[in-house]
């Protein structure tokens, strides 16, 4: 298999970037949203000027106003909007009618998870597959029943979409996920100790992946 598009999201610190930015990782995903890992477009646009990565920048959002999608655009250089909590059809529409890259919509995995990729596949590019934890839209390190991982990217890539699995995959794990060939996969938590990016966990999980595929960095 083809080595599949990674993003490392949840960077909350200069530091966290630098190693993340040495990655084989596609994309950073930066949190502006409620969270233990949110961050201030104010420093993440300074951030992003010291370490001049290469990585394209995933910015993810619960439920944002325009106002709060349009404050971080004026000031981080963004690839990706993803958003990850109850959007609308009209108003991710909206958004990606004027801004001039992808946008993502999360989607927790769930008895009607194939409905939802389905309602949005109109206004989007790429769907993120995470866990389905109450109270919490992400970032909870749990992961969720993979014999539906096929299926996700089947209806993905009917739909000429990406499709990223997140929720809960560490390097004890993602050998399991590479058998079931996804598109893409989403670590947060897997790549962190005592809730910063660790370069230790980064490499063990990059060893299982580049064993897993045809190519390499």
């Amino acid at each position: 298999m083809n080595k599949p598009v990674i993003k490392y999201c949840g960077v909350q610190s200069l530091n966290d970037l630098k190693v993340v930015s040495q990655s084989i990782a596609d994309y950073i995903g930066f949190i502006f949203a409620e969270s233990k890992r949110k961050v201030d477009p104010f420093y993440v646009a300074k951030w992003l000027k010291e370490v001049n990565t290469t990585k394209k920048v995933v910015a993810v959002f619960v439920n944002p106003t325009d106002e709060d999608i349009n404050s971080v655009l004026e000031q981080v250089p963004v690839d990706v909007i993803q958003f990850h909590g109850n959007e609308t059809i009209d108003q991710i529409s909206r958004v990606g009618h004027s801004f001039e890259g992808q946008i993502w919509k999360a989607l927790h995995h769930h008895d009607e998870t194939i409905e939802e990729m389905e309602l949005y596949q109109s206004v989007i590019d790429g769907y993120v597959i995470d866990s389905r934890i109450k109270g919490q839209w992400g970032g909870t390190g749990v992961k969720f029943d993979w014999n539906a991982v096929p299926t996700y990217i089947e209806v993905a890539k009917r739909y000429n979409k990406l499709c990223l699995i997140a929720g809960g995959v560490n390097e004890e794990n993602i050998s399991e996920l590479l058998l079931l060939q996804p598109q893409g996969i989403d670590l947060s938590s897997g790549i962190e100790i005592d809730q910063k990016k660790s370069n230790e966990k980064i490499q063990k999980i990059e060893e299982r992946v580049l064993q897993n595929v045809d190519i390499s960095r």
